[in-house]
């Protein structure tokens, strides 16, 4: 072979070579074949080449054995995490490698107030989440907020970190509390934020609430809280049916008609608002409050004041 067909060789290989890394570079940090956003759940365990076929045949990679070079060239394939992932349109590989190092990150709220059984409930319901809820916490013990997690997460361990944020919470508002306050134990505090919790839905009313039932513990009357008798009456279980005189005299230590303090236990789980509201209540001598009819109450410092809310509320609702 001469010299000029070598040198002709030599020329076109290295053309080649450049097209080769030209393309390769294009379809690395161009445009992908995906046409529609998907969403593509990797799974436990799966390796860079399971992940790679995954994502081929999900469209988001026309070239699954350049995903694997790249992954391997970057040392990042022990970063790729299972998970959920959402993958916009034509996005290119160089952003899908950095896609797969962020994964999908989810919201649960849990509504104030709800009961233990109606969180795991909800966790149940929640179908992103594994695994068997093994006991319903103790009520009172979980702290209702909007808490972040990842596909595959587990509900065991969403309501340990519920439990571990009521616990935090709670040592933060008890050890900020107001003297003379006639709770003896944070228990206490959240025994009858619970019951605050359930009584009203107005932020502002919380520590206006909380004050009439701290007086009337003060004064050693009882709480008479409807909350509670709902509670004790439904076996802790929520209803909206409207309570009875019969109810109201029902054999129960979590019925605050009947007996003297607190109940025993929380009747719900309340969120941060009501824990701070009991320990740190508005000032005022009131000892009584009624519904007014408005999605609020009336408040009364005496019986008789008491009684004609009473009678406006009737008299409102047609009684």
């Amino acid at each position: 072979m001469g010299r000029g067909v070598r040198r002709a060789a030599a020329s076109v290989l290295f053309v080649l070579a450049a097209l080769s890394v030209i393309y390769i570079a294009y379809r690395y940090a161009g445009p992908g074949p995906l046409e529609v956003p998907v969403t593509v759940v990797i799974p436990k365990g799966a390796g860079v080449t399971e992940i790679a076929g995954l994502l081929a045949t999900s469209h988001v990679l026309a070239m699954p054995w350049l995903f694997r070079v790249a992954v391997r060239l970057q040392d990042v394939d022990a970063s790729l995490r299972a998970g959920e992932y959402r993958f916009a349109v034509h996005e290119s590989m160089h952003s899908v490698i950095a896609r797969l190092r962020d994964v999908v990150v989810r919201r649960l709220t849990v509504p104030e107030g709800m009961s233990s059984g109606q969180v795991v409930a909800l966790l149940r319901q929640t179908e992103e989440l594994e695994g068997e809820i093994v006991a319903t916490p103790p009520e009172g013990t979980l702290l209702p907020e909007t808490y972040t997690y990842t596909l595959g997460d587990t509900r065991n361990e969403l309501l340990r970190r519920m439990a571990s944020a009521m616990t935090a919470a709670l040592d933060e508002a008890w050890a900020a509390r107001e003297p003379g306050l006639p709770l003896k134990t944070p228990r206490d505090a959240v025994i009858l934020a619970s019951i605050v919790e359930k009584e009203t839905a107005l932020a502002a009313e919380r520590p206006r609430v909380a004050a009439v039932f701290l007086n009337r513990l003060q004064q050693g009357m009882r709480l008479q809280a409807d909350p509670t008798v709902a509670y004790a009456v439904n076996g802790g279980d929520p209803s909206e049916r409207p309570l009875t005189l019969t109810d109201l005299q029902y054999a129960s230590p979590y019925n605050t008609y009947v007996t003297d303090g607190l109940p025993p236990g929380p009747i719900a789980n309340p969120g941060r608002a009501s824990l701070v509201a009991v320990l740190h209540p508005m000032h005022s001598d009131e000892l009584y409050f009624v519904a007014d009819g408005t999605g609020g109450h009336a408040f009364a410092r005496t019986l008789q004041e008491h009684q004609r809310n009473v009678a406006r509320w009737r008299k409102r609702n047609g009684d």
